[in-house]
């Protein structure tokens, strides 16, 4: 699983390169994002999983979000994207690698090994079954993959990303075009 868990990190590296490359934005801009989307995922999860128990359990599930909202703001919604970019900008302008990448490699490799071994039996019980909360847990695991793995990543340096270039050069023929054609 070791060398599987290499050769996705490798991807994975070399397609936030190429993502930073076209817009810009870094591999931890796209985690944290992606990490948004999983919270997101986790209350959707949540509220439809509530509205099947009682009122008791709802009422317990209701102060366990509570108070993972106040969790995740004190710790993962604490730190600005701008604040990770830069020290991941000084650590790789220092020559140094990115220490997630051997620090986390087990739980990687956990996670990876949970998200191979989870879709058969998903889609099976998903497919006979029809239960829909199977699919939500299920992207839970795939996007905390994801997002391990793109935590591991080393960005470029800054750059502006060629779509924005491109949109750039846009911005002198549209002015230019509206000096010829008034409204």
């Amino acid at each position: 699983m070791t060398v599987i868990d290499s050769v996705l990190l490798a991807l994975t590296e070399r397609a936030c390169r190429a993502f930073q490359r076209l817009t810009g934005k870094t591999n931890v801009w796209l985690a944290v994002q992606l990490t948004n989307l999983s919270i997101v995922v986790y209350f959707v999860w949540a509220a439809l999983w509530t509205s099947i128990v009682d009122v008791a359990v709802q009422i317990l599930a209701g102060l366990f979000g509570a108070a993972l909202l106040y969790v995740l703001t004190q710790t993962v919604f604490k730190v600005s994207i701008e604040a990770y970019e830069s020290a991941a900008y000084r650590r790789v302008a220092n020559g140094l690698r990115n220490p997630r990448s051997l620090r986390d490699a087990p739980l990687r490799t956990s996670f990876l090994t949970l998200s191979i071994l989870l879709l058969g039996p998903v889609a099976f019980v998903y497919i006979n079954l029809r239960i829909p909360l199977i699919l939500l847990t299920y992207s839970l695991i795939v996007l905390t993959t994801v997002v391990l793995y793109l935590l591991a990543c080393d960005p470029l340096p800054p750059c502006v990303g060629k779509i924005r270039e491109w949109r750039r050069g846009l911005s002198p023929l549209r002015s230019a075009a509206s000096e010829t054609n008034p409204p």
